[in-house]
Formats: structure tokens, C-alpha cells, sequence
């Protein structure tokens, strides 16, 4: 395995033909209110023939943003995408797409659903249904071909979702998160046929681009892996997997990378593993700059008891593993604990900070009352929150006040949900209570006396 700086991720060797080439893509959208949304910033990179590539990051990154570009669904704001050389204007030629959604037509049977691209570039009714039933077989749903979506378990749904990506023979194909609506085992079955198919000299694709946040699904699948950072999604690193296929997730080289790529999503391989410094008061970051984790107060308290019951340290992955969730599932209670520096992050190992014992020890009023100054303190939409409240003469706000501020940085569905997370953080440490049938958030009397954040 091989890490590659962001500046230096766009070179492939050079006896390989460049399918799709993304010059410094930047995507900005706009608000309701008219504001800018950034999503994407100058991204810069190629995809080959023969490799397979995974576009690796947390919410908010931009990845299926950039996926859409690359197919021609979106355009750019700024910078351009090149099919074989040439701009891309409209839908991508050379490119078809896998969904999570599966996006299947249920009027429709699974060979009409399959021959649906065919249909959209003119081929002869009976030329489509002899490449729709030959992709129908090759992706393991022979004897189905009658069938209708709604008789199909997910796994069936998604195949039908292959096949039809499949049988218009793109020079690239294209998924976003394709896995991530099933069960692990249904997961983990697609995953590996793809990967044979993907080994046959008939799979009729010459590169792959994967969308995912699954840190061991990029490894088991990928040949070079982008990895995302955040609002606004840009590349922060390239790293090129040296494994031989079929990959085992127990072997310590796979372990490594698993590991070294927790440490740069989690931002600690820069940090060292240091314990983080609250904000400042000269400088705090912004709700917008500074987003919260999706994690209640249960998720978080959970992980923290259980890392104190194993010494206080432990190992991310092995983790994860033994309490039979995705790695990646755990990343924003971690990031939640981070932030409210209950808990460090070094490489890929999460130990508790004297807060953080603290607050696992402590009786259920001393652990709320630490709870709540760490999040007045550390938490930048709670910290605002609390800040408007307290400047009021009633201590009493309507929560469009704070949803208006939000969408200057964020969706409209992403607003919602940041406040409805320091809604829940707030109710639990008694710093403001919601009203849902009035929209008000009211400052709890106890706090009222307490010095603005």
C-alpha cells in the first residue's frame, strides 16, 4: 500500500488509456434563502482503464455530488469533466450508473427494466432482449426475467440494478453506495460476484468508480482510494492498495490500511493523537464550519462505557468488530466524543480523556452536568444556541431563527437534522428544552444565570 498526496493524486501509469478525467471540479449550490453551498472544491482526478477506483468519505464530503458530475447528471460550477478526451455536456456516454436505491421501474418487468437503456439508444426490440436476458444470466438472475420488483428480496433488486448498468457495456461503471441498502451477508455475496465478474475477460466494463463510507469495503475492493474530507468535499489524500484479490480483511497488511485510513478520516494522523484544545473565545468555529456528528446522547454514553470497561483504549476496528458493527458505523459517535473531548482518537485507537471517565463514572446529575458544559463549551451549534437564548428577555427563540442560519451552510434536510441533534443534546444536559407544537426552543431557568457561551 502507497500513500499519495492530494497534489500528486492524479497521476496513472502511463501506458493506460484515461476513461474519465475530472479537472478541478468545484459544485456549488444554492440555498433557499439565495446563499452559496459549497459542495465540492477544485477536485482533480482520473479514472483508467482496468483499475477500480472508491471515493471514500463521511457525510457531507460531496462524493455522490461528484459522481453525478462524472456522469453528467449535474454539471460543474467550476472546472470540467472529460469522457476520452472530450467535455462532457450532458449525460456522460461512456459511463452507466448503479444506485442505492435500486431505482427500478415496478411496472416493469426485470428484463424490460434491464433493456430500459438499451431501449433510450434506439436498439432493435429483439437485438436488446438477447443482451438483456445474456446480462440477466451474467449477474446470476436467470429464470427471473418475468418477474416484477416487488418479488424480488433486495439483494435480486440490486442485481437487476447491475445488469441493467451492465448490458449497455459502458466504458465505466459508476455506484453509488451499491451495497448499502442490503444485509451484510447479501452485501458480502454482490460484493464478491461483482468481484469475479469484474475477473472474467466477459465482464463488459473496462474501470469501476465506487461511491462508499465503508472504509473495508473501498479496501476489499478497490485498486487506488480518494479519500474526502468535508464541507466542501475536496481530496485530502490518494492511497494506492497493493493487495492481491482475493482480500482478507484478517491479514495484518489489510488491518494496516484499514487503520491508517481511520487515522486520516478521523483528522489524528496530522495531530498526533494530541488531546484537543477547546475552541477559543477570539476564534470559535462556526455551526457551519464545525457540524455535529450524527450520535444521540445514548450512542455516545454506550461507547464510552464500553471503551472504559476494556481500560479506557482500544482498538477501533477489532472494536467494531467484536460488537458486529461496520467500522465505519462507529465514526460519528467517535467523532461526537472527539468533539466534546470526551475521547481522543490516535491513529486508529479511541481512548478516554479525564473528562471522559469522568463522565462514565460519575452519578446521572454530575455525568449531565459534565455533559452540558462540555457541549456549551465545545459544541458550536449547542454553544450559538445557547448564546441567542440567554440574549433574548425571555429566553425563548423559534426555532426558523436558528434553521434560517443553518441553511446558509447547509441543505435544507441537513439544517433540520443539525438542529434536531442539539435539540436532543441540549434536552439531555437541561442547558434549553423544544416545544414541537409551537417551534420554540426555551432556555432552561437553571442556566439563566450562567454567563453567556
Amino acid at each position: 500500500m502507497t500513500t499519495v498526496e492530494a497534489a500528486g493524486a492524479n497521476e496513472v501509469p502511463s501506458d493506460t488509456r484515461v476513461i474519465v478525467s475530472v479537472e478541478h471540479v468545484t459544485k456549488t449550490f444554492t440555498t433557499p434563502d439565495g446563499q452559496p453551498l459549497p459542495v465540492l472544491e477544485d477536485i482533480s482526478l482520473r479514472l483508467a482503464e482496468g483499475e477500480i477506483v472508491a471515493l471514500l468519505g463521511k457525510s457531507g464530503s460531496g462524493k455522490s455530488t461528484l459522481l453525478r458530475c462524472i456522469a453528467g447528471l449535474i454539471a460543474p460550477s467550476l472546472g470540467r469533466v472529460l469522457y476520452r478526451g472530450d467535455p462532457v455536456t450532458g449525460a456522460n456516454p461512456g459511463v452507466a450508473m448503479v444506485f442505492q436505491s435500486f431505482a427500478l421501474l415496478p411496472w416493469l418487468t426485470v428484463r424490460q427494466n434491464v433493456e430500459l437503456g438499451l431501449e433510450a439508444r434506439g436498439v432493435d426490440p429483439d437485438k436488446r432482449r438477447v443482451q438483456a436476458e445474456r446480462a440477466i444470466d451474467q449477474i446470476g438472475l436467470d429464470g427471473f426475467e418475468s418477474a416484477y420488483p416487488k418479488e424480488l428480496s433486495g439483494g435480486m433488486r440490486q442485481r437487476v440494478g447491475f445488469a441493467r448498468a451492465l448490458v449497455v457495456e459502458p466504458d465505466a461503471l459508476l455506484m453509488d453506495e451499491p451495497f448499502s441498502a442490503l444485509d451484510v451477508l447479501t452485501a458480502e455475496n454482490l460484493r464478491n460476484e461483482l468481484l469475479r465478474l469484474w475477473d472474467t475477460r466477459e465482464f463488459p466494463t473496462k474501470a469501476m468508480l465506487i461511491v462508499t463510507h465503508n472504509i473495508e469495503e473501498a479496501v476489499l475492493l478497490a485498486d487506488r482510494i480518494f479519500v474526502l474530507s468535508a464541507n466542501p468535499g475536496h481530496i485530502r489524500t490518494e492511497l494506492v492498495v497493493d493487495l492481491a484479490r482475493p482480500r482478507d480483511r484478517r491479514t495484518p497488511e489489510f488491518e494496516r490500511l484499514v487503520d491508517e485510513i481511520y487515522g486520516i478520516m478521523t483528522g489524528r494522523e496530522e495531530a498526533g493523537g494530541a488531546e484537543p484544545s477547546a475552541p477559543t473565545a477570539a476564534a470559535p468555529p462556526s455551526p457551519t464550519d464545525s457540524p455535529l456528528p450524527a450520535a444521540s446522547v445514548g450512542g455516545l454514553a454506550g461507547l464510552l462505557e464500553i471503551l472504559a470497561a476494556r481500560g479506557g483504549r482500544e482498538d477501533l476496528p477489532v472494536l467494531a468488530n467484536e460488537l458486529t458493527f461496520e467500522v465505519d458505523d462507529l465514526l460519528p459517535i467517535v467523532d461526537a466524543a472527539e468533539l466534546l473531548g470526551l475521547a481522543v482518537v490516535d491513529q486508529a485507537d479511541l481512548e478516554l480523556t479525564d473528562a471522559g471517565r469522568t463522565f462514565v463514572q460519575a452519578d446521572i446529575l454530575t455525568s449531565k452536568e459534565l455533559f452540558a458544559a462540555q457541549a456549551r463549551e465545545r459544541a458550536p451549534l449547542v454553544r450559538a444556541i445557547c448564546k441567542s437564548l440567554t440574549s433574548t428577555s425571555d429566553g425563548t427563540l423559534g426555532e426558523g431563527f436558528f434553521l434560517d442560519l443553518l441553511r446558509r451552510g447547509f441543505s435544507e434536510e441537513e439544517a433540520r437534522h443539525q438542529l434536531d441533534i442539539a435539540i436532543d443534546w441540549g434536552r439531555y444536559g437541561e442547558l434549553f428544552d423544544y416545544d414541537a407544537n409551537s417551534g420554540q426552543l426555551v432556555l432552561e431557568a437553571r442556566t439563566t444565570d450562567e454567563p453567556a457561551a
